[in-house]
């Protein structure tokens, strides 16, 4: 073997060692690849379901919370309690998002979070989604905010003559409207009082009529008016029904407009005064047998009808199917036309079909 040849032979041989030596070290890497293994267990047990999803319990809890207290959520500042009250059952639809988000990130927490806003609403509304309603009924009540821009008076003074109502209540009567109202419902109803833009008709003798105080001309700009001036666009009234059973009073109330804006808010002052003269109208009234008819312009969880609803309940939450929204017509979202009674027992409740009105009728049945 010559020289270059022995130099070649101990090149090969050191190439081999090296790349065995580098095999070697390749295996004893993927040997020590265990530590590594455990770490990535590890991983998956911080993320394991009890400890995925840790931001969606949260946002469970507070929504929970937040469906829960919303009593405490104060007034001050652009009336924002108000103002989530009136769309509160709303606010159950971020329950199945959650759910949703829950289930996809499979997240044992999330899912044992929700169930404190799902117990919250079902306490507060789980009652509205069964229907209440038994048949019968002595007397049947309707209320209709007709709208003063409503197209088809005639029309809707036959809907609502068609509805079988034995006592019906209208608000937002227009004075060019009225004489429409009252010649369409002259035959189904002989006996009718109007005062401003309420008015009652009625199957049955009424008497008693008087005008309600809603706070419309609060102040002394208000006192200084004369009466005949704001009897023309007089809110309230009170009147007495002459039924079988003895009388009934009733009452009708289309309460101040509220207006909802990004910097101020809810703007209910005018409409919550109203809420709460009327609250002490029915409070001093002495007939044990006495039904609230109208638009109030907000819902009964609003905190600003707490003088009225405790002294009264809904026909709706008592014997009514669903919620029983009213307005916009187009799409109901909210219920601000309401039906209360006292001293009477609520047998069903319902809305009316759409008129021309961009409010829904809504009436009840109620016994002795």
């Amino acid at each position: 073997m010559t020289g270059s040849e022995r130099g070649q032979t101990m090149t090969q041989v050191d190439t081999g060692g090296t790349a065995q030596g580098d095999v070697d070290t390749a295996d004893s890497g993927r040997g020590d690849a265990d530590p590594g293994d455990t770490g990535t267990r590890h991983t998956g047990a911080r993320t394991g379901p009890w400890k995925r999803g840790r931001v969606l319990a949260a946002a469970a809890l507070l929504l929970g919370l937040f469906l829960l207290l919303h009593a405490s959520i104060p007034n001050r500042v652009g009336n924002l309690g108000s103002l989530v009250e009136t769309f509160l059952p709303w606010f159950g639809l971020f329950i199945p998002v959650l759910l949703a988000g829950a289930l996809l990130r499979r997240s044992v927490p999330a899912l044992v979070a929700l169930l404190l806003p799902a117990v919250v609403w079902l306490n507060l509304f789980g009652g509205l989604l069964t229907d209440k309603s038994h048949p019968g009924g002595d007397l049947t009540v309707v209320s209709h905010n007709v709208g003063a821009d409503n197209p088809d008076a005639a029309g809707t003074a036959r809907a609502l003559a068609a509805s079988g109502a034995d006592v019906l209540a209208l608000e937002e009567l227009d004075p060019a409207a009225r004489r429409t109202y009252e010649k369409e419902l002259a035959t189904s109803y002989p006996h009718h009082t109007v005062l401003g833009t309420v008015g009652v008709w009625s199957r049955l003798p009424l008497s008693d009529t008087r005008p309600v105080d809603v706070a419309m001309d609060a102040g002394p700009l208000g006192d200084a008016k004369p009466a005949d001036v704001k009897l023309e666009y007089n809110r309230g009234l009170r009147t007495t029904v002459a039924t079988d059973h003895g009388p009934l009073a009733v009452y009708v109330a289309h309460l101040g407009s509220v207006r909802v804006n990004p910097r101020a808010g809810l703007s209910s002052g005018q409409r919550d005064a109203g809420a709460q003269s009327l609250g002490r109208a029915v409070d001093a009234e002495r007939n044990e047998r006495v039904v609230l008819l109208g638009d109030l312009n907000g819902t009964l969880d609003d905190r600003a009808y707490a003088g009225i609803t405790s002294r009264m309940r809904s026909a709706q939450e008592a014997a009514g199917d669903g919620f029983g929204f009213t307005w916009p017509a187009a799409f109901p979202v909210v219920r601000i036309d309401q039906i209360l009674v006292r001293g009477v027992e609520p047998e069903s409740s319902w809305p009316l079909p759409a008129t021309g009105s961009d409010h829904l009728p809504v009436a009840a049945r109620v016994s002795w």
